[in-house]
């Protein structure tokens, strides 16, 4: 089976997060990606200071990002990072194109480590799941996100992988869009 990776002109700094004790994230599973972004954050928050120790790292990763930065969440972070992206500064959350949140997990409503406005999340998104849920649709409207899901076929699955690129491809044109609406907002474009 031959190995499907991003594209190495890829538009993007990639960000993952992912639990350190995981066997392996949702998205090495389903697509085969790399285990890893350029830069990966390891979730832990147990405790309110732990959880506050992961978003400063967030915050950091995303800082020093060169370009756009694509968030990828897997399991229990995915509620983390939606968190992160509802209650961090705006300088920081702006430099994020998208997210693509691989299978949510956690409590089924958003437990008061993760308490946050409910609001959409300030940027586009996609919760990517083998089958969808009650709980991936709440999550994913909760947060103004779309749904992937397709009975994954498994690792390295081509139609996933064709999916979850055609979601980046939207994420961008999305972020594009929004740009051009701020940008004649200021009256910056004639």
């Amino acid at each position: 089976m031959t190995s499907l990776a991003m594209p190495v002109s890829n538009p993007f700094s990639i960000i993952t997060t992912s639990s350190p004790g995981a066997r392996a994230a949702a998205w090495k599973s389903l697509l085969n990606w790399p285990r890893f972004g350029d830069t990966h954050v390891d979730y832990a928050a147990d405790t309110p200071h732990q959880r506050n120790l992961w978003a400063t790292r967030l915050d950091e990763a995303v800082r020093r990002a060169e370009k756009p930065v694509l968030l990828i969440a897997s399991g229990e972070t995915c509620v983390a990072a939606a968190w992160w992206a509802r209650l961090s500064p705006a300088d920081y959350v702006s430099k994020v194109a998208g997210a693509l949140l691989f299978t949510p997990r956690g409590p089924q409503s958003e437990s008061d480590l993760f308490a946050s406005p409910r609001t959409p999340l300030p940027f586009p998104s996609a919760v990517v799941e083998r089958h969808s849920t009650r709980h991936a649709l709440a999550l994913a409207e909760s947060w103004g996100s779309g749904l992937l899901e397709e009975g994954w076929q498994g690792q390295g699955d081509t139609r996933a992988w064709q999916q979850a690129q055609a979601a980046i491809l939207r994420l961008t044109a999305r972020v594009v869009e929004r740009e051009m609406r701020v940008a004649k907002a200021f009256d910056v474009i004639v």
